[in-house]
């Protein structure tokens, strides 16, 4: 799942997957904005097919939150 993350964010913010890892920050490291954001998490929800709760994305700041978030809320 890790690897199908950090692809899918290469792809969404169209950076090198190299440049990423489980403990990039997304808006220090990646200078993720709101707008890039919403496309993140658009991205994950259709992808895995989980719905991110709005109180939830305040709390996801790493890659490695995202990869915990998606393995805890998967549903296959």
């Amino acid at each position: 799942m890790k690897e199908k993350i950090i692809k899918l964010i290469a792809k969404t913010l169209d950076i090198n997957p190299k440049d990423i890892n489980e403990k990039t920050n997304l808006v220090k490291d990646l200078e993720v904005e709101s707008l890039d954001l919403v496309d993140l998490v658009a991205a994950f929800e259709d992808e895995f097919g989980i719905e991110i709760a709005d109180k939830d994305i305040k709390n996801i700041q790493t890659v490695g939150d995202i990869i915990k978030y998606a393995e805890e809320h998967k549903t296959d």
